[in-house]
């Protein structure tokens, strides 16, 4: 499972409870979209997704608009990963418009942009390119709480949107690019 979370928020820990604790642990991949705040919390979600360990899952992360110098220094503003035949860029949203989001999805030869910033748990299409965000776990401001749980299948992702409490408020399938 890949698991994405975004929009951590935070001071001194990851901020993870729940079912979004239990999917992060369980992942054999974890993508954060930016918006740790500090080296902490960075350090916090690196210990929980188990990367610092043997058999722990593979973390990736990119830095967003209010991290502190500490986790900048650390982290770069975009990532592309594959994970079981998906390819995923990732950035933290708060650069980008629909159009910088098609072009670069489709310069990356991506199945799929994780982005955060918004808070706004959700996806849509842009161009040829899927968007999705998983919204902020633990600051979700005016929106839900939530993050995502994605499945490769080898014709794409199944996925959903998942609230910390484990409600599924949305579920989905991504067809993959066929950039092959």
């Amino acid at each position: 499972m890949i698991t994405v979370v975004s929009d951590t928020h935070g001071t001194d820990g990851h901020r993870l409870e729940g079912r979004t604790l239990t999917a992060v642990r369980e992942a054999e991949l974890v993508v954060h979209a930016g918006d740790f705040t500090t080296a902490a919390v960075l350090d916090a979600f690196e210990a929980a997704a188990g990367a610092e360990t043997e058999d722990g899952g593979e973390f990736v992360a990119v830095s967003g608009n209010n991290d502190d110098p500490g986790v900048r220094e650390r982290l770069t503003a975009e990532r592309t990963v594959e994970h079981g035949g998906v390819r995923i860029v990732v950035v933290h949203g708060h650069e980008h418009d629909d159009t910088s989001l098609s072009l670069l999805g489709r310069q990356e030869r991506a199945d799929v942009v994780v982005v955060g910033h918004s808070h706004e748990p959700g996806r849509r299409r842009v161009g040829a390119v899927t968007v999705l965000n998983p919204g902020s776990h633990a600051d979700p401001r005016w929106h839900r709480p939530g993050h995502a749980e994605l499945e490769p299948t080898g014709e794409g992702l199944t996925g959903r949107l998942v609230a910390p409490d484990g409600e599924v408020f949305d579920e989905f399938d991504l067809a993959a690019t066929g950039r092959g």
